[in-house]
């Protein structure tokens, strides 16, 4: 088996000047050949040999999107030393939550180098001061592309399969929670099993905005396709946030055939893309647009397609994943060889954990199916007492494959706590029936009422229905209540109202619509200002974060008090 720094000579070698991205930017567009592209990797390679850099370091990127942050993993890869990208510093980030994510994270890793952008030099330079492992800081405004080519000088073309490839970090508050250690095997095995299950040839242009410090853009919008040499068309996740149309345009312009998104993107694109900048859009080459990353809703799918199948979407382009970063992307894979099957349950049994089948009952649930496994990896769900639970029975998802994490970096006790019997436990409830997996949510994340599963997400789309409310900025979550011995609902929402009474009113409705359709009381409705609501680095709205932020609100005497019941 090759690894990632012998697929990307090879690929040089077929066809130097074949493009491999497109790069949007706000106002310019830029295309990079397998020449370019290595020769801009070649100089961050060179810049960490001089530095001391050697094979089988860790190396922490910290940049914003753009040429350096791609030359810069690229340059890690050829020197065999081993990217680790995280999020830079935003607006959407807590600074004080994002600093302690940053010393942690460094403490842990210990990397060898960091590469950063001038601006936060000095941010970093704190965060090392007490980590003398820290060999290197690497300005990225003076690194700069190599002028000749010379493989004989990059060390990473003599790794084996079985040594590190890359570090992934799992999605928390900051991304910053856990280290993912993958080996060059496990990643291609990944990109092998997965590209033949969406049939992905180099005939393939791969249309994304996602970041690349996220599993699903750093693996599904940039790994892969340039090692598989299927054009990318790659925008700044900024810009697509400003003006989602522009992920239109693109599709249109390159005929691209594949993306991904996360499901609150095709709510996003459906109720925020006007009418104008649709002119000239044409969607028909889109052969797959694949719903991964979050739990996965019915609505959304519709909602995308009766807004864009007047350009050319085509209802077979809609197909679905489940996905990790400890498998190195994708896990299932659903709707490419046949429509997404749509699986409607009963409520109460749900509740109770079985999906019984009940299409007559008009408030049944529609759950989208997630596939079925690609090559190589199995899937089982587990009852508490880790045995396989029946056919549509909710437990927790188990899976073994051969692109699996090697473990988390120097975190062994929580590899160990991960597996169980060379099974990694993901922390996702979900059911299997008909061979397919349907995904519930996180394990640690549901709420228990009465002894009835309620999953947060159920709730917050509800609350999004409300007039008022701002879409997608909504959180729910249980909080302990001793006096009953269960949980109680809390639901907290953004809104651009300011009047006391319009936000007194919206929290009435809310309370009232979910209760008329979830059978659930909610105890708290806490209506906040807009950007109150903390989300993760990948737009994931974090629960616990928000948990807590809302206990000090609510709370203030008692916060720590509550916060210890609410665990």
């Amino acid at each position: 088996m090759k690894t990632l720094p012998q697929l990307l000579q090879q690929n040089l070698i077929m066809d130097p000047e074949r493009i491999t991205l497109h790069l949007l930017n706000t106002d310019t567009k830029r295309s990079i050949s397998y020449k370019e592209l290595i020769l801009g990797a070649s100089g961050y390679c060179q810049a960490l040999m001089a530095a001391g850099i050697e094979k089988g370091d860790v190396v922490v990127i910290i940049l914003q999107h753009g040429l350096d942050l791609m030359y810069a993993f690229w340059g890690c890869i050829l020197l065999g030393a081993v990217p680790s990208i995280m999020p830079f510093l935003t607006e959407k980030l807590s600074p004080e939550s994002y600093r302690k994510s940053l010393t942690s994270l460094i403490s842990v890793t210990k990397p060898a180098a960091i590469i950063t952008y001038p601006e936060f030099m000095p941010e970093v330079r704190i965060a090392i001061q007490a980590e003398a492992g820290v060999r290197a800081l690497l300005n990225s405004a003076q690194v700069a592309p190599l002028s000749e080519l010379n493989l004989e000088a990059l060390p990473g073309l003599t790794c084996s399969p079985q040594e590190l490839a890359l570090l992934q970090h799992s999605s928390g508050t900051t991304g910053l929670q856990k280290g993912v250690a993958l080996s060059h095997q496990a990643v291609l095995h990944q990109i092998e099993s997965y590209a033949e299950a969406i049939r992905m040839t180099c005939a393939d242009t791969v249309i994304s905005w996602l970041p690349l410090y996220h599993d699903m853009g750093l693996i599904a919008g940039f790994v892969m396709p340039i090692l598989l040499r299927s054009p990318l068309v790659l925008m700044s996740p900024f810009d697509w946030v400003r003006a989602p149309y522009k992920l239109l345009q693109a599709v249109t312009e390159y005929q691209g055939t594949l993306s991904w998104l996360p499901n609150f993107a095709y709510n996003f694109c459906a109720k925020k893309i006007r009418e104008r900048d649709l002119e000239g859009v044409d969607l028909a080459s889109w052969r797959a647009v694949i719903n991964c990353s979050e739990p996965m809703r019915w609505q959304s799918h519709q909602m995308f397609l009766e807004r864009f199948a007047p350009y050319g979407l085509k209802p077979s382009a809609l197909a679905t994943c489940y996905a990790m970063a400890e498998n190195v992307f994708a896990v299932t894979q659903g709707g490419l060889l046949e429509p997404v099957r749509v699986d409607e349950v009963d409520p109460g049994a749900f509740q109770s954990g079985r999906a019984v089948n009940n299409s007559e009952n008009h408030r049944s649930i529609k759950m989208l199916s997630a596939g079925r496994p690609i090559g190589n990896t199995e899937v089982r769900v587990l009852t508490e007492g880790r045995i396989d639970a029946p056919e549509r029975h909710i437990g927790e998802i188990a899976i073994r494959s051969n692109c699996m994490l090697t473990g988390y970096y120097n975190r062994e006790d929580l590899t160990e706590k991960a597996f169980f019997q060379g099974w990694y436990l993901t922390g996702d409830l979900g059911y299997l029936a008909d061979g397919e997996l349907y995904v519930t949510g996180r394990k640690k994340e549901i709420i228990i009422v009465g002894g009835k599963n309620i999953y947060p997400q159920d709730l917050e789309e509800l609350a999004s229905e409300v007039p008022g409310v701002h879409p997608g900025r909504v959180v729910a979550f249980g909080i302990f209540n001793a006096d009953i011995g269960t949980e109680d609902i809390c639901i907290t929402l953004e809104t651009d109202r300011t009047a006391a009474e319009e936000r007194r009113q919206i929290a009435a409705l809310v309370r009232d619509h979910v209760t008329r359709n979830s059978d659930i009381a909610v105890r708290y409705v806490e209506v906040v200002d807009r950007a109150w609501l903390i989300k993760t680095s990948s737009g994931k709205i974090a629960r616990n974060a928000n948990r807590d932020k809302f206990l000090r609100l609510r709370f203030p005497g008692e916060a720590e008090t509550v916060e210890t019941k609410a665990r």
